[in-house]
């Protein structure tokens, strides 16, 4: 027997997606876990997950191509069946330099991620979960950044700006759903403790700048799921184009 929700959670096969995809699993949620690459990973989140009984699926695609993400979402229908939560969370960062040494292609690889992904995939779950559409409603979580307030100057402006396009889209989609029975939210963590510091070029990239987090820690992807489930459950029901920051006071 199928759990009643389903959950598409894109860049799933680790970190802060892999944390989340466990945690849907453990409140009976069937889950998808989307990846770009890490095929080997990937399974292994969804090894975990199946041994708890739950349903759950990998599927490789890339979110900044269209027709990746309309692919993924058609294996989701014919599969698990009606999707009634979307963590957007596959993200990239590129090594860390000045806006000065950037070039385009660098700049349009971020923003095709972290922005136009968000947008797409976001397209195929409204499409699904709009009451207008006859869907039964459901929830969108977006995984936005610190950065997007703090500008990250010198390291990742670009990353920066991707995710504050991300808490624009934020805001404006929940209004856009607001009488359509899909409520859309936005977490934004810090310092956190994933492998992602590493696609920047500086694995120890928390531990430096701990001191300067007034908890002087990093935080843990099981934290930000955490935020992100609450979110998604109807523990939150009332809240629609709201941000969470998950940053130890920065």
């Amino acid at each position: 027997m199928r759990p009643e929700k389903v959950v598409v959670v894109t860049g799933a096969s680790r970190g802060i997606g892999a944390a989340t995809a466990r945690l849907f699993a453990a409140n009976q949620y069937a889950v998808c876990i989307n990846y770009k690459q890490n095929s080997e990973s990937a399974d292994l989140v969804a090894d975990g997950i199946r041994k708890q009984g739950v349903s759950c699926i990998t599927i490789k695609a890339d979110i900044s191509v269209e027709a990746d993400v309309i692919r993924l979402f058609k294996i989701v229908d014919e599969t698990l069946g009606e999707i009634s939560a979307l963590v957007n969370n596959a993200g990239m960062l590129l090594p860390q330099m000045r806006l000065e040494e950037m070039d385009g292609i660098r700049i349009n690889k971020i923003l095709s991620t972290n922005v136009t992904g968000y947008f797409l995939c976001s397209r195929e779950a409204i499409k699904r979960m709009s009451t207008k559409n006859g869907g039964k409603g459901g929830s969108i979580v977006n995984v936005s950044s610190a950065a997007s307030r703090l500008g990250a100057p010198g390291e990742y402006i670009d990353y920066a700006a991707s995710k504050g396009a991300i808490d624009t889209l934020t805001t404006g989609l929940s209004l856009e759903l607001a009488t359509e029975g899909i409520r859309v939210n936005c977490v934004r963590p810090g310092f956190i403790d994933t492998n992602m510091h590493a696609d920047g070029g500086e694995p120890e990239r928390v531990a430096r700048v701990k001191e300067l987090i007034p908890m002087k820690r990093g935080g843990t992807a099981e934290e930000v799921a955490n935020a992100i489930y609450w979110l998604s459950s109807a523990e939150a029901s009332y809240s629609t184009g709201s941000f969470i920051d998950l940053a130890g006071g920065k």
